[in-house]
């Protein structure tokens, strides 16, 4: 399972670097930025992320990875989707503790790596 998992790791990486080599931006002067931030972002993720060694958690990386490029290719657009999470009705004393599993659980796939 694990040699599975390490040769679809290695597989999205160099996927990343060749979008990367070939990304055109929909506005052609920041062509050149959006390749260099595509392949060093993908350096910094997989890099962190390097330590793991649970498979639920590589494919949960795996899986966040995927949403990643899909809306990159599809949006023209290499940077994450902003999420705005309204703020739900919580009493004060709990607001805290409340509104940030809500925030955590309602954070779409490809938002999961924003935080390291």
């Amino acid at each position: 399972m694990m040699t599975r998992l390490r040769q679809e790791v290695l597989r999205l990486y160099g996927q990343i670097i060749r979008i990367s080599r070939t990304w055109e931006s929909v506005n052609a002067a920041n062509s050149e930025t959006e390749r260099l931030y595509i392949k060093n972002e993908a350096r910094r993720l997989f890099s962190l992320n390097k330590h793991i060694t649970d498979e639920d958690d590589i494919q949960k990386c795996l899986d966040e990875a995927n949403a990643r490029v899909e809306l990159a290719i599809h949006y023209r657009n290499p940077y994450p989707r902003p999420v705005h999470v309204a703020p739900a009705f919580v009493p004060a004393s709990k607001r805290k503790k409340v509104q940030s599993r809500r925030s955590e659980q309602s954070k779409p796939v490809y938002m999961h790596s924003q935080n390291k």
